[in-house]
């Protein structure tokens, strides 16, 4: 599945690495970032993780809005 978000692809495909996780695949995206299912290597099972916008990523105001 490739999804669309704010006109672009999303940014992370299958098998890349994001800290210690591990992208598996996307699963939707919208105004307040992009959701992944990943591994949680430490867990050893599948976890669901946001990416926010670079614009959004700075600001502490809105990260508390919608995370």
């Amino acid at each position: 599945m490739r999804g669309d978000y704010n006109g672009g692809r999303m940014a992370l495909t299958s098998g890349t690495k994001l800290g210690p996780y591990e992208i598996h695949s996307p699963l939707g995206a919208g105004g307040m970032g992009e959701v992944y299912r990943a591994t949680d290597p430490k867990l050893g099972r599948d976890v669901a993780l946001k990416v926010l916008p670079a614009e959004m990523a700075f600001d502490p105001e809105k990260i508390g809005q919608r995370v």
